[in-house]
Formats: structure tokens, sequence, C-alpha cells
């Protein structure tokens, strides 16, 4: 007898449905959002399980390696399939939710979710740490800014970001009553900004050292960010059948809705990884 898994996820619990072939329920938990909890649940239930899956979210990652390295068929579904399939039921809750998803697994209509490497991740947490530092620094010069102007201060339009902090210290020095108030704003603008100078280097030097980010260097107008953006993003070149499916992959392609004589063409989709297509239609 084949046995198929559907997981509800949320941030810190998941409701379990195990449905044998014929589409019965034999079995319903509510547990830990934990790799560990789900495969003590799935030991006790002892039958083998053809297969597991849940949509993607926040979790897929870490509950995704962590069941296949533990030998069970995970799989992460698209979750506009999902979200499809599950709006037929009258009543949302997490357990009917993974009842859904329990059929979902068992009747094979699924997109399957490409999970990618850890590398990958990395590179990600790297470029998003890199711009949450500077995005905290921009906030900063420009609430800097915005106090200046109560006093009829005015500074240029266009200041570099190494050079902010010359400027604007001797006028903040020279009034007591800014000094008192500003200068801590300043000094964590300083801290901000040393720390996005070094996380910059980090990035530019796994790029020159990357032989696919050097390599994508070579294109005019690519730079080592938008270079290390595309390679965490595609993650696997070899899931891609085809070169021209990489644009649609970013939404840098039309949508279309044809129905009989009717053939539409729409603006790009704008699906997939939205830093990662601004920066390629910059180029």
């Amino acid at each position: 007898m084949s046995y198929f898994v559907g997981l509800d996820v949320s941030l810190r619990s998941v409701a379990l449905c195990v449905v044998n072939a014929e589409g019965d329920i034999v079995l319903e938990r509510a547990l830990d959002c934990e790799v560990g909890a789900i495969d003590a649940c799935l030991r006790n239930f002892a039958q083998p399980i053809t297969k597991l899956g849940f949509e993607a979210g926040v979790m897929s990652q870490t509950l995704f390696h962590g069941l296949r390295s533990l030998g069970y068929d995970a799989v992460c579904m698209e979750a506009r399939q999902v979200n499809a399939a599950l709006s037929a039921m009258r009543n949302k809750t997490d357990k009917n939710d993974a009842r859904g998803i329990a059929q979902v697994v068992r009747s094979g209509w699924y997109q399957p979710v490409h999970m990618k490497s850890r590398e990958s991740h990395y590179i990600r947490a790297m470029l998003s740490s890199r711009k949450a530092v500077l995005r905290k620094c921009v906030d900063l010069e420009n609430e800097i800014r915005g106090l200046f102007k109560t006093f009829g201060i005015r500074l240029p339009g266009t200041l570099s970001h190494h050079r902010f902090d010359d400027t604007v210290r001797p006028i903040i020095e020279a009034d007591e009553g800014l000094s008192f108030a500003m200068l801590p704003m300043l000094e964590a603008r300083g801290a901000l900004h040393a720390h996005f100078r070094e996380l910059d280097k980090r990035v530019k030097r796994g790029a020159a050292h990357d032989p696919v980010c050097s390599l994508l260097m070579t294109t005019p107008g690519v730079g080592a960010i938008t270079a290390m953006h595309f390679k965490a993003a595609i993650d696997d070149p070899a899931r891609f059948k085809s070169s021209r499916t990489v644009a649609a992959h970013f939404g840098l392609t039309p949508r279309r809705f044809q129905s009989g004589e009717l053939d539409n063409p729409g603006r790009i989709s704008r699906a997939g990884d939205c830093l990662t297509s601004a920066l390629m239609a910059q180029i």
C-alpha cells in the first residue's frame, strides 16, 4: 500500500496528514515545525511513505533538505498551484489544508520547486546584509538632511557616502545644540558605513575569485553585485532547458492571454526574483 504525506507548514507548527492510495485519511497530527518531530511521527506510523509534500514557504529549505537527508522523497510544491487546489475547500483550517496538500501529492497535480544550494543562500545572505546596511545608512543621512533644513542648512544634492561625514561633522560640531542632538546619529551612521564598506569589499572579492562571476563581469554593464545576484538566482543552470526560459524565470517576458480569437500580449510579468530582474533590466 502506498502512503502520501501532506504538510501544512507555518513558522512554529505543522499540520500533518497521511492518506493511502485511495485517498482515505489514515493519520492526522499537529506537530512542532521541526524535522525531528515530523520524522518521529512518521516512524511511529510504521508504514513506508511513498512521497511527502508541502508548499513553498519560509521553512521550505530547512524541511526539504532535512527530510531528504533522512531518506524521505520530499517535494516542495509551487504555492500558486497548491492554493488553486485548496481554494475549492469550503473551510480553511490547517487540518483541512494538510488534507488537501496530501491529496495533491497523491494525485501528482503539482509543479515541484527547485530548492537552491546552501552556497546560493550564503551569497544571498551576504548581498541582503549589504543592502540592508546601506539602506539604514541612507535613512540616517536623509534624517540628518531633513533636520538641517529646520536650521536653514542645505546640503548639496549629490553628496557621496564617503564624503558625507567630512561635510556634515564640522557643521554639527560648530553648534552646541546640534552637537548634543545629532552627533550620536552621525556616529551611528559612520559605524554603519564602515560595515557597509567591509561587506562591499567581501562581495567584490567573492565575485573576483568566482569563475562564474568573473565570466559574467566580462559583459558590458555587469558588475560584481549583478553577477553575484545572477549566480545566486540561477543556482543550477542545468534546470533550464533553454536559455530563453531564463528571461521568463526573472519576469522579463510579456504575459499573454489567448482564448479562441482573442490573443492579448501584456506587460512583462515581473515574476521571480525582483531585485535580480531590476539589475538585469538596467544592463
